[in-house]
């Protein structure tokens, strides 16, 4: 249950999405009950049937930002710098100085006080780097946040074998994304439409939202055996007083705590106490949640599935038990689910 490997399993390259469903909503959905291992096919917006209406949805209001940007250094050749994390922005959104954490790549590893330059005036200066991180001081005459806007790339994963395009602008972002600072999509929220929500609304299930920016760090491998050792990143997280009243009332009722997402999982398991209350607040958000773990808010979820061997894939693992989640993988597989990001979804409760 501890050992890295028994979290892996026969991944199909062609299953792995590399681009968004036709329509949000359409997805498919394998609907997974945790204590029976039962499971059932779906389309996404059957979701809606499997809600009770005394059920209350937790949404990741985060939004994405355009973190990749394309460059030069002062010699001529190309500079890749990938933005990991985004605070300034939060503390001081009419800056047009940043200090952030970056990733970069150039043909030369870069020494500190590099220079790089960026379309629209955009400059840069690598201050230092550690283990493959660097810290970069950006300046410009402008807003650095409408700046990126204008001039930044989609930070697509890895895993999605393409350039990024317009239409990522909008596929690569949830319908109700309102707080900036990820630099890598709440995927589970990505199935929603604005009607579906609407609808779910209208049954009575009350939808809260806290934020979790999710950072890199998501597709970080493991590098250890024994995945107890494992050190996870943490992300900056935000939970409202009213979102956490709301759901603390909800819990004395007996009601169900739906998370969208392991992004709003972690946040609500790392922000509660041992009695489940969740306490508003922000700060960073290092829990990493493997099997053991004692869920004291999250009653059931809404995710997409997951990269082998993944501290995702130990989260639902978790939550639903590691068989049940690798036997609803193999048979996502069979069905021929699309995977990942831009990929199907499941329902687990």
């Amino acid at each position: 249950m501890f050992l890295l490997n028994d979290y892996n399993y026969d991944l199909p390259d062609d299953l792995i999405a590399q681009k968004p469903a036709d329509q949000r909503d359409r997805s498919k959905l394998l609907f997974l009950h945790k204590e029976t291992g039962r499971l059932s096919h779906h389309k996404f917006y059957e979701i809606y049937d499997l809600l009770l209406p005394t059920d209350l949805l937790v949404l990741n209001n985060t939004q994405v930002i355009p973190a990749r940007l394309f460059g030069k250094k002062d010699t001529g050749g190309k500079a890749e710098v990938f933005i990991l994390d985004y605070p300034g922005v939060r503390e001081n959104p009419a800056c047009n100085e940043l200090v952030l954490r970056c990733l970069i790549k150039t043909s030369k590893k870069p020494k500190n006080g590099t220079p790089l330059f960026f379309a629209q005036g955009l400059q840069a200066q690598v201050v230092d780097g550690q283990e493959g991180i660097y810290t970069v001081k950006f300046s410009s005459k402008n807003n650095f946040e409408s700046l990126l806007d204008r001039i930044g790339h989609v930070p697509l994963p890895p895993y999605i074998k393409r350039n990024d395009c317009k239409d990522d602008r909008t596929s690569y972002q949830t319908v109700y994304a309102s707080q900036k600072g990820a630099v890598a999509a709440h995927t589970a929220g990505l199935h929603f439409s604005k009607k579906l929500l609407k609808k779910i609304e209208e049954k009575g299930i009350r939808i809260v939202t806290v934020t979790l920016h999710v950072g890199y760090g998501t597709f970080l491998p493991v590098r250890v055996s024994d995945i107890r050792d494992h050190k996870i990143h943490s992300e900056w997280y935000s939970i409202s007083k009213e979102t956490a009243d709301v759901i603390n009332r909800a819990k004395t009722k007996g009601r169900r705590i739906i998370a969208v997402g392991t992004t709003s999982v972690r946040a609500l398991e790392y922000a509660s106490d041992d009695r489940g209350n969740v306490v508003h607040g922000d700060g960073n958000c290092d829990l990493f949640i493997y099997p053991g773990h004692r869920f004291n808010v999250v009653d059931a979820m809404i995710t997409n599935f997951h990269l082998p061997k993944s501290t995702l894939l130990m989260l639902v693992s978790a939550f639903a038990g590691r068989e049940n989640i690798l036997n609803a993988y193999r048979a996502a597989i069979d069905k021929k689910y699309r995977l990942f990001s831009y990929g199907d979804a499941m329902f687990i409760a």
